[in-house]
Parts: C-alpha cells; structure tokens; sequence
C-alpha cells in the first residue's frame, strides 16, 4: 500500500487520544488529518505540548461532515454516552471507525443496566466487531465498526480466555482483583483524583458495579461469573489483574503453562513469563505487551493468573492502532512496540 491511509481522532485530547496520536504519529501507513475535540479546540502545540516540532493539524470542534471528508477511517476517544452515537454517525457516512468507549461492547439491555445511560442505536450494536486483536483477529480483519475492549477487561480477558477456550472456566465463580493507575479516569477532574487525595493513598471503587465485569463475562461466556474488585493505585498508568480460578485437582502446572503457550507462543504482545517471574507494570509502561504469569496453589487447588499491562496503550490506544492493523493488513507492529521503558 502505497498511499497512506488517512486518520482522524474524535476526542484527541483526552489521554487515549493523546495516546493515539503519539503511537500514530510512528506509524509508517497512516496520516493524521483530522482532530477534534468536543472542548478543547485551539492550536495543538497549545494543547499538546508532547509533540511540540512535529506538524500536526489543528484541534476543531467536532462536525461529521468534516470528520468524513478528511478520512478514510476515525478514531473515537470520547467518553462513555456520547462516544457511540458519533462512532456510529461517522460508520454510516462511510468510514472504518474504532470506538474506544464502552458505548458499543454490550447489548442494549446490558448497557443501560451497568453504565445507567441510554444505549446506542441498535444497528450500531449490532455491526460492532469486539475488538479484543488476539482473539477475535479474522471478525476484526473484515470488520468497518470496531468497539475496543476496556483496560480491566483486556487485561482479565488475556488472562483467562485461555482456559476458557480450553472448557476449564464454564460455570465457574471467578474472582478477580485488579488495580489501575489514575489515568484510567479520564482527563476531567474529580476530588478523589486529586494529587493531595491519590498520593500514599489506596482505595477501592466501583466495588461490584464496575462496567467491565459483563463486558468480560460476555467474552468469557459458558456461564462463567465474575467477581470484579477494582483499586485504584497512586500512580498514572498501569493495570494489574490477578484472577484466582478453581482448579483440577490432578492438574500440573505445566500443563496450564501448554495451555497458554498454545494460546499466545507466537503473539508479538501477549508474553507468559519465565517460570517463577511476576510481571510488573514497570516492565510494559508505554508498550503494547500485557505480561502473563501463572501460579498453581496446590495446597487449595487455585490458579492464580497475573496479568499487567498499561491502560493507555494495551489497555486503549494501543489496542485500537493493533485493530486498524488487522482492518488494513498492516504488519502488527506498525506504529506499535513490545518493549516498555523502565526505570
């Protein structure tokens, strides 16, 4: 492919669109033509001061008519109630469309239930392709509206798809306890988010209504539940998930590590570690890995499954750029990287 594809950002300075733009400006097939935001237009070195040298169009506020004439294909990183009708507007004027809300993962009733919102239009629900790239990587290649996954649910779904695959998760309570960096919130201030509150501090949230738990039991699906604890750390970007799944008791672990090798062995980011080595959100910080890590407690048949990965980029922008790859046959690694920066 010669020509480059031309990309928009709906919602370009909210932090996965921000994301977007620093992943997309790497990416050798695509062209920034279009950003707008819903209340932050003005010139981009104003607003985005991370890119500052690079030529970039100016941040407008948002008109779909605009949006269609300057792309071929339109990120929305909107949030949540606003995201899925203009995901869907854009997708029946013609474009590709990755929406990196929550607006088109569930059904309408399902919707309305955990995010107390009203659903998008029902075509929309209905074309959206769920976007988790490891597993649903034909539906995504074919797909023209694409519904990114949530952070939690990529980190829990990477987790244990696996085993679910493999029949060893039906009907089974799972319990899940995961924590996430500040950022994961968005960028509009709220009180518990401040520096004074979040510092040296540690809390729960959402507990047993966060919009990720039918999200992954939807994915997971043969009757499996999940118990979804949600954290909240004091620092800017990472998830870390580890689930505690009910295990055979003549089960190895070796045979669980097959189970995931099988899985992930030739996945550029999807990584089981070395036996006996935890992942840590240092280690993936600004890549598109999640790190994976197993544990079998024989003492009381419970598998222990880690998982940790940075909810900007895996989590959400980085995520939405491995779709666009699939939708337009671009390597995998185009404007992506498995490698995160420590210290």
């Amino acid at each position: 492919m010669t020509e480059k594809i031309r990309v928009g950002i709906v919602g370009a300075t909210g932090y996965s669109g921000q994301e977007l733009i620093r992943l997309l400006l790497s990416h050798p097939g695509v062209e920034l033509t279009y950003l707008a935001a819903t209340s932050d237009a003005g010139e981009t070195a104003d607003l985005l001061p991370q890119v500052t040298g690079t030529v970039l169009p100016s941040i407008v506020g948002y008109r779909q008519e605009d949006c269609v004439r300057a792309c071929e294909v339109a990120f929305v990183a909107l949030p949540s109630g606003a995201a899925g009708r203009i995901a869907g507007e854009l997708w029946g004027g013609g474009l590709k469309v990755i929406d990196l809300s929550g607006d088109l993962r569930l059904n309408a009733e399902a919707y309305r239930e955990w995010y107390g919102k009203s659903p998008a239009p029902k075509r929309y629900l209905d074309s959206a392709v769920y976007g988790l790239s490891e597993w649903n990587r034909e539906e995504i290649s074919q797909a023209t509206l694409v519904s990114n996954p949530g952070c939690y649910a990529t980190a829990i779904l990477l987790g244990l798809l696996p085993l679910a695959k493999a029949g060893l998760l039906q009907g089974q309570l799972v319990t899940v306890d995961a924590k996430s960096g500040v950022s994961g919130a968005g960028r509009s201030p709220k009180f518990e988010n401040q520096l004074a509150q979040l510092a040296d501090n540690f809390v729960p949230y959402k507990i047993g209504q966060h919009q990720h738990t039918p999200e992954v039991e939807q994915q997971l699906g043969n009757g499996t539940k999940l118990l979804l604890t949600t954290q909240l750390l004091p620092i800017t970007r990472g998830i870390y998930a580890c689930a505690y799944v009910r295990w055979p008791e003549l089960a190895s672990i070796a045979s669980v590590r097959e189970i995931y090798q099988a899985a992930y062995g030739d996945e550029p980011y999807v990584h089981l570690l070395p036996e006996g080595v935890v992942p840590q959100l240092k280690s993936v910080r600004g890549s598109n890995s999640c790190h994976l890590q197993v544990h079998l407690d024989e003492r009381t048949h419970t598998l222990m499954v880690f998982s940790a990965l940075d909810n900007l980029v895996k989590g959400a922008a980085g995520q939405a750029v491995q779709n666009l790859n699939l939708m337009y046959a671009f390597p995998p690694t185009a404007g992506l990287s498995p490698f995160g920066f420590a210290p």
